[in-house]
């Protein structure tokens, strides 16, 4: 296939994009270079002959007739967003304009290059969301597809706005849609404002490691080369009109997630130990969710995908892999607002 990728010079959508030329696609690789970008994630794919970088943002409606009209895709998948939930307690406005008007711009553009296509049945539309705008577990059960929303942060929310656009898009206009929702991603080239591998470089640093409240927040973790398998699995095999939960099978309370790190750092630099002598709570995050918890039943029944990786496995590989890339973390830790304490304006 010819793979319109948006956000592939990000987290997941780089991985997405290694294993989609690992697959032998070709791949357009869409991303506006925000400040959580970076194109050393791709650059292992960057000389692949079925690779091709554009730099474009998705408020820009100008510049994506422009994409869709030189490359003329397959299939799109949609993973441009904002994402950090304390960036979007501070500054909510971005993340409205990326992931909402982003998402309605990405959903016109893909509709006209759809329909001169003579639309194609062979076209899809991979909205690619998170469990967050389900909202927040008790102490049992887990997300299904069925789940209601009920999104509490304005990451959450602008997420689930786009997640209702995609859906709109294929009932009105009849728009070849899947739709995937996923819990917390882990693993390489994972951006240094996020949890792990702030534990990682604190660690590392012999700085505090911060824990939010009292560390009892319950995240089903996924290793994201696992989550770029399944999403190209749903983009090429899902039923249309879809969506599907894509979980680790991983829970863990965040304080259990640190221990665990800070245990294997023990092991790889026990001249430090014991690592978690700098654990510290502190206040926690407004509004922050208590649990969530995927079902990943119908992509497992459905399409025969499983998670490969657990989370001591995958703990293990990252932690070993921010060890041997301090040349791509090191710099990045220079960029606006990491290493410090946001979303505490409310």
């Amino acid at each position: 296939m010819k793979l319109l990728v948006t956000g592939g010079a990000g987290f997941i959508g780089s991985a997405v994009v290694r294993a989609a030329i690992g697959q032998g696609h070709e791949v357009i690789n869409l991303d506006a270079l925000t400040y959580a970008a970076c194109l050393e994630n791709v650059a292992s794919v960057a000389d692949a002959p079925g690779y091709t970088f554009v730099q474009a943002d998705i408020r820009d409606r100008a510049a994506l007739d422009a994409v869709f009209a030189t490359h003329a895709p397959d299939a799109v998948m949609h993973l441009a967003a904002e994402s950090h939930v304390d960036r979007s307690i501070d500054g909510p406005g971005d993340f409205i304009e990326t992931n909402i008007t982003g998402t309605y711009n990405m959903l016109e553009v893909a509709r006209t290059h759809w329909t001169r296509m003579g639309k194609s049945e062979a076209f899809r539309f991979h909205h690619v969301s998170t469990d967050e705008v389900f909202g927040s577990l008790g102490a049992e059960g887990l997300f299904t597809e069925d789940t209601p929303y009920d999104p509490r942060s304005p990451y959450s929310a602008s997420k689930a706005s786009s997640d209702h656009l995609v859906r709109a898009w294929a009932e009105t206009y009849g728009l070849p849609v899947v739709l995937t929702n996923c819990s917390n991603n882990y693993g390489p080239y994972h951006f240094p404002e996020k949890l792990i591998p702030v534990v990682i470089l604190n660690a590392l640093a012999g700085r505090s490691i911060p824990i939010y409240g009292d560390g009892s927040n319950v995240r089903d973790w996924l290793y994201v080369e696992d989550h770029a398998e399944a999403l190209l699995l749903v983009v090429q095999k899902g039923e249309l009109g879809r969506s599907y939960n894509i979980g680790g099978h991983n829970e863990a309370t965040n304080l259990d997630l640190v221990k665990r790190i800070c245990a294997i750092l023990d092991t790889r630099r026990p001249e430090a130990a014991p690592h978690g002598d700098l654990i510290r709570f502190v206040t926690d995050r407004p509004g922050h969710d208590a649990r969530y918890a995927i079902d990943a039943g119908r992509i497992g029944t459905e399409l025969g995908w499983t998670p490969s990786v657990t989370l001591d496995e995958g703990l293990e590989r990252t932690v070993d892999w921010y060890l041997t890339n301090e040349t791509w973390w090191r710099p990045l830790q220079a960029r606006d607002g990491v290493g410090q304490r946001l979303g505490v304006k409310a």
